[in-house]
């Protein structure tokens, strides 16, 4: 019987003792260090690469897209994300290069002396003007759109119309520990890599179509700290130091410095948030409508889940007969936005719980009142359909 029993932690007592190793406390033998060439360009075509002649380069390993294997491509939901930029760059940030060398300094100070010629194009940061802005992903800049309608026409339902636009920004994980990952290539020919994620198995699957084989082993380091920003990220860290260690034919550890792990990883996505609702005299929630926009990035990661979670979430935990609801998340030139802890649920329920305070300022009721009043009960039903059983007291 173990409900209500505490259960220890198989990994507390070496996390505990300190004797827990993290992927920069390894030190595999021969191991060089890596390091990332990044743009530092919105939107432009890539030219050239120039390692600069006042530079020592005779320890030092160049990887482009050219080296790669198999596909260039971090594969995921979808396969628009490249593992290094080939000729195309979408966002500032985004990995054009890398470089191997026998001490991280020494591979940091590479990076900075590899030089990139540019062509500019033109680009859009702002998501509410990316439908008809320069495209990005597919004919209309749109990863995903989704739709909800329960009850009556949309504006035909009478009452006290209250609207509200919500915006919520970036927000980064801040995990304790960056990301980072080692590689080492097997006797095999196979590719082993350990290091700081959550999903190994998409680590697995992303360098499987790297490489073009399936002779690749993902192991889980202990992991400090994630929340959703070492999902699906750390493939492209696996995808990187895997490239090292393909061209030198030694182990590479790859960790970010904290600066470049803020620039570059993913984060929350932005949103716009509009809510136009219909309410009786007593606050009774009698129509619902959203409007959610949320700023995908450059690629497409997990945005379509993302979205699918802030739409389930946009009315709150509170029931209403009429609801309709527009999802639509879209590509920018910025940084992709990926993973974090509630999916979506965090930015549509910020929404939802300003938009009952609104209600509640304009009419005058107590916001404690106005919520309890339009809590689900048993035996309603959710925007998606869903039937509500067993909500428990509302006290």
């Amino acid at each position: 019987m173990t409900i209500g029993t505490s259960l220890p932690r198989a990994d507390g007592p070496a996390k505990l003792t300190g004797r827990a190793l993290y992927v920069d406390d390894l030190r595999p033998e021969g191991c060089l260090y890596g390091a990332t060439v990044r743009s530092d360009r919105a939107h432009a075509r890539v030219l050239g690469l120039e390692q600069d002649p006042a530079f020592d380069w005779s320890d030092v390993t160049l990887v482009t897209a050219a080296d790669i294997p198999g596909r260039n491509l971090v594969t995921l939901i979808t396969e628009d994300q490249p593992a290094l930029a080939d000729g195309l760059v979408r966002h500032v940030s985004e990995p054009i290069a890398l470089v191997a060398a026998p001490t991280r300094d020494k591979a940091l100070a590479a990076a900075k002396h590899v030089r990139v010629r540019y062509e500019d194009l033109p680009f859009d940061l702002d998501p509410e003007h990316a439908e008809g802005g320069p495209p990005i992903y597919g004919k209309d800049n749109v990863f995903k759109r989704i739709r909800i309608d329960k009850g009556a026409a949309k504006g035909t339902v009478d009452g006290i119309v209250h609207e509200g636009t919500y915006r919520v920004g970036l927000q980064e994980q801040l995990y304790i520990e960056p990301q980072g990952m080692i590689a080492s290539v097997r006797p095999d020919g196979g590719v082993t890599v350990i290091g700081s994620m959550q999903c190994p198995y998409y680590v697995h699957k992303a360098l499987k179509a790297l490489v073009g084989h399936d002779r690749v082993n993902a192991v889980q380091a202990a992991t400090g700290g994630g929340f959703g920003g070492k999902e699906e990220y750390p493939s492209m860290v696996a995808a990187h130091a895997t490239l090292l260690a393909l061209k030198t034919g030694r182990p590479v550890k790859l960790i970010y410095r904290r600066d470049e792990d803020l620039r570059a990883t993913t984060k929350r996505h932005p949103a716009i948030i509009r809510i136009r609702s219909v309410v009786g005299p007593d606050g009774t929630l009698r129509e619902w409508n959203a409007d959610v926009l949320m700023d995908g990035g450059a690629y497409n990661t997990l945005t379509p889940v993302v979205l699918s979670r802030g739409v389930l979430h946009v009315t709150g935990p509170y029931r209403c007969p009429n609801v309709h609801i527009h999802g639509v998340a879209v590509a920018t030139h910025t940084p992709p936005n990926g993973a974090f802890r509630g999916f979506g649920a965090p930015q549509a329920m910020f929404a939802a719980e300003r938009h009952m305070d609104r209600i509640a300022r304009e009419l005058g009721i107590d916001p404690i009142a106005l919520r309890r009043l339009n809590l689900l009960q048993d035996g309603d039903t959710t925007a998606s359909g869903g039937k509500v059983h067993d909500v428990g007291e509302i006290g």
